[in-house]
């Protein structure tokens, strides 16, 4: 793979977008790209996180047997 020479030019970045689509996903916390929320989950499940999501549908588990 060689070096590349000249200019190179994205629209996206030229109008914005870029910028727009990372503020977005800083301010929902949520990465907009799949890569992004593969990280993101597998960080969760290993860092902790994981405690978080069981402890979430464990209480949506015991709400949905109080209501049946």
């Amino acid at each position: 793979m060689g070096k590349k020479f000249g200019l190179s030019f994205s629209w996206k970045r030229a109008l914005g977008l870029s910028a727009a689509k990372g503020r977005l996903s800083r301010q929902f916390g949520i990465p907009l790209t799949q890569s992004g929320r593969d990280r993101k989950l597998g960080q969760m499940i290993r860092g902790g996180g994981c405690c978080i999501i069981i402890a979430l549908l464990a209480s949506g588990c015991a709400s949905l047997a109080w209501v049946i």
